[in-house]
């Protein structure tokens, strides 16, 4: 051996054994639960899909004990009928009738007919905006839908 040369070890023919990479299979296995996922949530987006077009008011009716169910959590709600919903649209429409004074895009009326009574509540900060009266007419048809002109009632305790 020269001087300027170092001695190199010499490669062995045997091979050598490799070890299994748990990244390949990891990965696999995360794919294939991905794949479940996907198809799972397909299946369950399918399955609302065709119940919603086998009865749409059953939605309707979720919706409803939904909202109820919030605003009952916030004032004590009639328990004898179910309410009317509707949700405002446009506020400045409105805005000449006190009772949606403070409505916004969004917000919804519950409206009970037999106990006679009107909730004005904003979804977006869970809060009950107004409570008033309703009346309603016997007089015209026009007259048989809840008239929100009336001025919010206003309770005081009786000494």
């Amino acid at each position: 051996m020269a001087k300027n040369e170092t001695a190199m070890p010499q490669m062995s023919s045997m091979p050598v054994a490799e070890k299994p990479r748990m990244g390949g299979k990891m990965m696999t296995s995360l794919l294939v639960l991905a794949l479940i996922l996907v198809v799972g949530l397909a299946g369950y987006l399918y399955w609302q899909n065709v119940q919603l077009k086998k009865n749409p008011q059953a939605v309707a009716q979720e919706q409803v004990k939904s909202l109820v169910a919030k605003v009952g959590k916030l004032i004590l709600l009639p328990t004898d009928e179910t309410p009317t919903i509707a949700t405002v649209t446009d506020p400045n429409l409105l805005k000449s009738q006190e009772f949606f004074s403070k409505a916004q895009t969004g917000d919804q009326v519950l409206i009970y007919t037999n106990a006679k009574e009107a909730i004005l509540y904003r979804p977006s900060s869970n809060m009950i905006i107004n409570v008033a009266p309703v009346n309603i007419g016997n007089t015209t048809p026009a007259a048989t839908t809840p008239s929100a002109t009336t001025k919010p009632s206003t309770t005081t305790p009786k000494p």
